[in-house]
């Protein structure tokens, strides 16, 4: 009996050096059906499909021709979503190199070579927004992993990057929600079993 070939690795993943442990799909827009592969990775904790699904809704007006933030990317599940949907611009930062070799494949893949409208960046996201020419963004995704830590420095780093009037989603432990800037108002919000999901506005100055 001849051996049995080994399984194909999606094309996402090829190169990362770590097997997907899973993956999302895109839900709605020119993309819809496409999957990401979600990789073993620590603090990686991709939103479920119906918190997406519900998040989506709630940006849908805005979203066409919006320049996008993905800050803290991991498996660029917001980024890639919002990217279908009709932003003019997406900028996913991931620190992983293996999440950002993946990163790079769905960007190939989805966008083309280069990829149009999508940006990923290797970074640390709070040096990443250091840089002044950053933005201005209309909406930005800030979901960092939970055992870092890192709501409060990345929000206030985030502030001076966004545009007047920006939609910030924040996903935080359900037990404990993220403290915003001033000036950042609730304007809806969602609870799942684990985590807390925030979308504000900023008001103009």
């Amino acid at each position: 009996m001849s051996p049995r070939p080994p399984k194909p690795v999606p094309a996402a993943s090829a190169g990362t050096g770590r097997p997907p442990l899973g993956q999302v799909r895109i839900i709605a827009g020119r993309w819809r059906g496409s999957k990401l592969p979600v990789l073993d990775l620590p603090g990686l904790r991709p939103s479920s499909d119906r918190l997406r699904e519900t998040l989506f809704n709630w940006l849908q007006p805005v979203l066409p021709g919006a320049r996008v933030l993905d800050l803290f990317a991991g498996s660029g599940a917001l980024g890639f979503e919002a990217a279908s949907r009709g932003a003019a611009q997406v900028d996913l930062v991931e620190q992983s190199a293996a999440a950002v070799t993946a990163l790079r494949a769905s960007a190939l893949r989805l966008a083309g070579d280069p990829p149009e409208g999508i940006s990923v960046h290797a970074a640390d996201a709070l040096a990443w927004l250091a840089d002044p020419g950053r933005g201005p963004f209309d909406i930005a995704f800030v979901d960092p992993p939970f055992n870092a830590a890192l709501w409060t420095p990345a929000l206030a780093a985030l502030a001076p990057r966004l545009a007047a009037g920006a939609f910030v989603h924040v996903e935080s432990p359900n037990a404990q929600a993220a403290i915003v800037p001033v000036g950042w108002r609730l304007h809806r919000e969602i609870r799942s079993r684990e985590a807390h999901l925030g979308l504000y506005r900023v008001e103009p100055a």
